[in-house]
């Protein structure tokens, strides 16, 4: 299922707000990857703390987005179907493909951000009726949209302050 069409049906919103479910999933254990994976020497308090806020932004994110499905008249998905979906569009990379933990991290900021902006966007493109409040439903996706675009931010400035 791609993003790139408008949303049209409750069914087809659950299982889109589902991908970001496992998205953050994806994300945040990426960023717990991370963390275990630093020796005591690469220890830095800053990444340290990035990773941990990305996670924790992760985690709320994910309820959020539950609270969402939950007042949708649709059935769940099967989670291994969304999980493979994911995968195959979202997350084809692994940690260890990338010079580093601040590129994973950008790369996984990224990518959540673009999948809320094409969400958004297909959305507010829909006249679709959702059993779930249109305004509520983007004021949510909105907001998570903005603090992907925050975490991106502040990575890359991370990453700036590194060369």
């Amino acid at each position: 299922m791609s993003v790139s069409h408008r949303v049209g049906s409750d069914h087809q919103l659950a299982r889109l707000l589902q991908i970001g479910i496992v998205l953050e999933e994806v994300v945040e254990a990426r960023a717990h990857h991370h963390y275990q994976s630093l020796a005591p020497d690469d220890l830095d308090p800053e990444i340290e703390a990035l990773l941990a806020d990305a996670a924790e932004e992760s985690a709320d994110h994910r309820d959020r987005l539950e609270k969402l499905i939950a007042d949708l008249d649709a059935e769940s998905i099967p989670f291994e179907d969304i999980e493979a979906l994911v995968e195959a569009q979202y997350a084809q990379t692994k940690p260890e493909d990338f010079d580093g933990v601040l590129y994973d991290q950008l790369c996984n900021e990224e990518t959540a951000y673009k999948f809320y902006d094409d969400l958004v966007a297909a959305i507010e493109e829909s006249d679709a009726q959702f059993s779930v409040d249109r305004a509520r439903l983007l004021d949510v996706l909105r907001s998570i949209r903005e603090e992907e675009a925050a975490g991106v931010e502040e990575v890359t400035n991370v990453m700036e302050t590194r060369e």
